[in-house]
């Protein structure tokens, strides 16, 4: 069974229309980022200064924005069964194609959405409801300017990316 975070009540709907866009893996990514890993780990080398590795339980992911003029509504979160799922933002200043990522240009808050080992699977998921709100609210600046994002999302405490659904609800100008 899958749980939701709960809508703010003190959103009120805009005039636009609503636009979800759901998070979606970029395995040529995540594979290009653990192929760097790999790399260090066979050749004896250290990572770059500042650099940030791609850890075995994260994977890259990304959003698309068709619209670039948003306004951020609500997450919608499912995990089937516990576990904790952590989503960081990444700047604008990445070019996975040509730099490896840096530390710097990871975005802050994160948004952190889990289910303890004891609840039902019924609960709903507890977060951070201010850290999701200012990180939503932040998607939808960035999205002004980009036409798709980056994140990692990092899997723990049971959590598997094949149990988990993330997307962002936002309102269209």
């Amino acid at each position: 069974m899958s749980s939701q975070t709960d809508r703010d009540p003190a959103v009120a709907p805009s005039s636009g229309s609503a636009m979800e866009v759901r998070f979606a893996e970029d395995t040529s990514l995540t594979e290009v980022m653990q192929l760097r890993v790999q790399s260090l780990q066979r050749s004896g080398q250290k990572r770059q200064e500042g650099e940030r590795l791609l850890l075995p339980h994260e994977a890259v992911y990304r959003l698309d924005f068709s619209n670039q003029k948003l306004t951020f509504v609500h997450w919608s979160v499912s995990l089937i069964g516990h576990g904790r799922v952590t989503v960081t933002g990444i700047s604008q200043l990445w070019t996975p194609d040509l730099t490896h990522l840096m530390t710097r240009q990871l975005l802050e808050p994160v948004g952190t959405f889990w289910r303890n080992a004891g609840d039902l699977e019924d609960t709903p998921l507890k977060c951070l409801e201010a850290d999701i709100q200012e990180f939503g609210e932040r998607i939808a600046e960035l999205a002004k300017v980009r036409k798709v994002m980056y994140f990692l999302l990092a899997f723990k405490e049971g959590a598997e990316a094949d149990k988990v659904s993330i997307s962002v609800e936002f309102n269209q100008a």
